[in-house]
């Protein structure tokens, strides 16, 4: 590594001037989502590559110090959670912050979203430990966004010292492997230049094809879907007397997320036995986010009764958590998905990110895209095991992603 670089590891992001981290993890940029947005009013355009172009982000809210913070402050990482905050900074000599990378150690492989449950298992059937493990990555949260927060002023040689002291730490703490999670594509290139092992795996999104209105998007739909969204849409609300409200900002209140968590604990406590967010997480997201944070609450009876988070960028509305205490048909498509279309349809973003998994999605107006990893593993006979079974997977992702292509809902032609 460069002499002019030194490498620091904290363990709380409260240990960085939140202005620093800010200026590296979302600098301004170029206007990205106007090119983006070309790309997909091109009646020529590939749905798979103008999806990959939309993935370009100016402004990711995982990424800020606010959201990081909130995350440490509400006890929903570190103490006996399995995410304990090592954060990886790259200054030089001056003391100017060049690169970051938001890093833990991870004691399981809860909340990640890229599964490495059978590598622990050969591991430790092997007698070696796979945990601890070194988690580059935003807990909890599987959207894909900058992972190596470098400044416009550091430069290839501010990535390599970042590299390096990813790699360095994870070597003196003895760590199995290094797992960077949800990368751009251009930062998981670049980390297959430098030897990491590379995965890719499928979200469904739904790409904002400069549509004027919902009825727009309905209207770039085949006949079949495009009345079976009409259909649910009007069974979910009407038929059952539900009402939606849509609250952001100065309007989300205290009450609010007292109602939200219980749906939240409800559903991660069916999920993932216990929910990994506190209590207190919302309320610190409440205070220093507001803005841009996007509740979507249905209501029966004056009594809200299910209610999704997201969280809105730049370009991207983001999907998270979903949750309700009354079961009706539809009602989940309505707040997570059809709520989420009509608002960045309204507000000019260019996608939706509706999280993990979902092929139900596809039906509904989103289209598969490509997600990514990089993994740095240490024992190098599993790191070649590994290597041959990504490359396989890799194939398989890839062939999954044409299947869905010729499935996507919209008019041929």
């Amino acid at each position: 590594m460069p002499s002019n670089f030194k490498i620091h590891i904290v363990t709380s992001i409260d240990e960085i001037d939140p202005a620093r981290w800010d200026a590296i993890a979302n600098p301004p940029a170029d206007d990205l989502a106007a090119s983006a947005m070309s790309a997909c009013e091109s009646p020529e355009g590939d749905t798979l590559q103008a999806a990959s172009t939309l993935q370009k982000e100016r402004f990711n809210p995982f990424i800020t110090h606010a959201f990081l913070k909130a995350l440490e402050d509400s006890d929903s990482v570190g103490g006996q959670s399995g995410w304990t905050p090592t954060h990886v900074l790259v200054e030089d000599q001056q003391g100017r912050l060049l690169a970051a990378a938001p890093t833990y150690l991870k004691t399981h492989s809860m909340g990640e979203y890229v599964f490495d449950y059978g590598w622990a298992d050969a591991y430790h059937r092997a007698g070696l430990e796979y945990y601890p493990k070194v988690q580059v990555s935003v807990p909890f949260t599987p959207a894909t966004g900058r992972r190596l927060l470098v400044s416009p002023d550091g430069g290839e040689q501010a990535l390599q010292a970042l590299i390096l002291g990813l790699r360095s730490w994870r070597a003196k703490i003895d760590a199995s492997s290094l797992h960077i999670t949800f990368p751009t594509k251009s930062e998981w290139d670049a980390l297959g230049r430098n030897g990491f092992l590379q995965r890719t795996g499928q979200q469904f999104h739904f790409i904002n094809k400069a549509y004027g209105d919902f009825d727009g998007f309905l209207a770039d739909l085949n006949s079949r879907k495009r009345k079976m969204i009409k259909r649910e849409r009007k069974d979910a609300l009407a038929e059952n007397g539900i009402e939606i409200e849509l609250l952001t900002g100065a309007d989300i209140t205290e009450a609010h997320w007292d109602a939200f968590f219980d749906f939240y604990q409800d559903t991660g406590s069916r999920k993932w036995g216990h929910p990994y967010l506190t209590r207190e997480f919302f309320s610190a997201i409440g205070e220093t986010m507001r803005d841009h944070v996007l509740l979507v609450m249905a209501k029966r009876r004056k009594r809200y009764i299910a209610g999704a988070i997201n969280f809105i960028g730049k370009d991207a509305l983001y999907g998270r958590n979903w949750g309700c205490i009354e079961e009706h048909p539809f009602l989940h498509f309505e707040v997570c998905y059809y709520q989420a279309i009509e608002y960045a349809i309204t507000h000019g973003l260019a996608r939706v990110e509706a999280g993990a998994q979902g092929e139900h999605k596809l039906a509904r107006g989103y289209v598969a895209v490509p997600t990514y990893s990089a993994h740095d593993i240490a024992d190098k006979r599993f790191a070649r095991a590994i290597d041959d079974f990504l490359a396989r997977e890799r194939m398989a992702v890839d062939a999954s992603l044409d299947e869905y292509a010729e499935l996507a809902p919209f008019k041929k032609g």
